[in-house]
């Protein structure tokens, strides 16, 4: 148009400006904004409108402050495009000040404002404000449901997906993923399995898209289905590295190491390429079945096939695995080798493996190094004890458990989930020094 010599007019530069949003291209949309001044068309209400937006979103929110001062604050475009470019940019302070001022709250204004709380984990917040908005769309019931996942309390993001079925509201693909991940947190393979259906109607003629089918294929994986997960794994048209990485994760951590490490084979012939996460789950497969040279070979594929530097969690992997396999000397040297500090897991894994292997001398070192890190788990001063008392040292053990009397720490109590009645998870607690007691926790949506 610029080429051609066409002078653009009013209508031109808000529709330019709305693309510049979408687009998050700062530099253009104030070279667009600096020619509409120029062209004398910055007094128009639309375009103003337009500007606000654009400031809120990714330009300047003191110049869309300065532009809304000038504005026909009667609008409610400038006053939701202002509290909405407040709260995306994590200043919900001021969005919340605009928003109580607003002399008319618009459904978008609402949703905003209660997305903003969800995301910032202000819960108590944004159920106050969605219990209070006259009006509620997917993406309402959707901020809570996400919201109430974020937090860990996924208890509630079931309740409120009831609610929104009893009021009518149509759950879409943003709903769904956020159940799927409840239901994961939870292992709640009831509800789980009523969702996956829930989405083979919503979807029969499409299928799923890649981050509904690794939503799916995790949750099956940690409610104990691994079977369903390969299933949608092997149905699933795309996938990419997350897809593979928990399909190949799921099947190691239920014990299936040659599915899991076939997998990884497979996902390297399909040119994808392995991550980081990719490696914790083929370490885990040769740990659990005892596949050590395997597993060696892995960790220096990771570094020197595919340029990865090996994190805590892959250095933890190839201690658990040496440590399952009674090669405890060959561990503590490959922890003493470490390019990185040990943490905590790290030593808690080899005093583990010391504790099945009677090794008593290693064991308390590794105590020791364990101690120097953290001293508030009650089950590392149980490992050194067990050690002893495998061994016939009582004096070790009466050590360890003076040790654990002077610093008050005390074994915590055992806990165990089983589900009952269908929609009940029964919690039962084992206490050494009370009865065995048990609480009912609802889950059902």
């Amino acid at each position: 148009m610029a080429k051609r010599g066409i002078e653009p007019d009013s209508f031109t530069f808000p529709f330019v400006l709305k693309a510049c949003t979408k687009l998050c291209w700062r530099k253009m949309g104030l070279g667009i904004q600096g020619k509409a001044l120029k062209m004398g068309f910055i007094g128009n209400t639309f375009l103003r409108n337009t500007l606000i937006h654009f400031h809120a979103n990714c330009g300047d929110l003191t110049v869309a402050s300065e532009l809304f001062e000038d504005s026909a604050k009667g609008d409610v475009v400038p006053w939701s495009a202002l509290t909405s470019g407040y709260a995306r940019r994590g200043q919900l302070d001021v969005a919340r000040k605009y928003f109580d001022e607003m002399p008319m709250k618009d459904l978008v204004s609402w949703n905003v404002m209660i997305t903003g709380y969800a995301k910032r984990g202000e819960m108590e917040s944004a159920r106050k404000l969605f219990y209070e908005a006259p009006k509620k769309d997917v993406v309402t019931w959707n901020a809570m449901i996400a919201g109430y996942v974020l937090c860990g309390e996924c208890e509630k993001a079931l309740e409120i997906f009831k609610e929104m079925k009893n009021a009518g509201e149509r759950p879409d693909e943003v709903t769904m993923l956020s159940l799927l991940n409840a239901c994961a947190y939870l292992g709640d393979l009831r509800v789980g399995i009523e969702i996956h259906l829930s989405l083979s109607e919503m979807l029969s003629s499409c299928g799923f898209n890649v981050l509904l089918g690794n939503a799916l294929i995790d949750m099956y994986a940690k409610c104990g289905s691994i079977e369903r997960a390969v299933e949608v794994f092997r149905k699933m048209r795309d996938k990419d590295v997350s897809t593979w990485n928990s399909i190949i994760g799921g099947l190691a951590v239920h014990g299936h190491a040659e599915e899991s490490i076939n997998l990884f084979t497979e996902m390297r012939s399909s040119k994808v390429r392995p991550n980081e996460i990719t490696f914790v789950g083929v370490l885990v497969s040769c740990s659990h079945s005892g596949k050590v040279n395997e597993g060696r070979q892995y960790f220096r594929l990771m570094r020197d096939g595919y340029n990865l530097e090996p994190n805590i969690r892959h250095y933890g992997c190839m201690v658990d695995m040496l440590g399952r396999a009674g090669l405890l000397d060959e561990a503590f040297k490959f922890i003493e080798s470490m390019e990185i500090e040990p943490n905590a897991i790290i030593w808690r894994t080899l005093l583990g493996a010391c504790r099945i292997h009677g090794n008593v001398e290693l064991g308390r070192y590794a105590n020791e190094r364990l101690l120097k890190i953290r001293r508030d788990q009650s089950g590392d001063y149980v490992l050194l004890s067990n050690i002893f008392a495998s061994k016939g040292e009582w004096d070790g053990v009466d050590k360890v458990r003076k040790m654990m009397d002077d610093t008050g720490m005390r074994k915590e109590a055992g806990c165990s989930l089983i589900e009952a009645e269908e929609k009940a998870l029964m919690q039962f607690l084992f206490d050494s020094k009370s009865n065995i007691n048990f609480r009912p926790m609802n889950l059902g949506p």
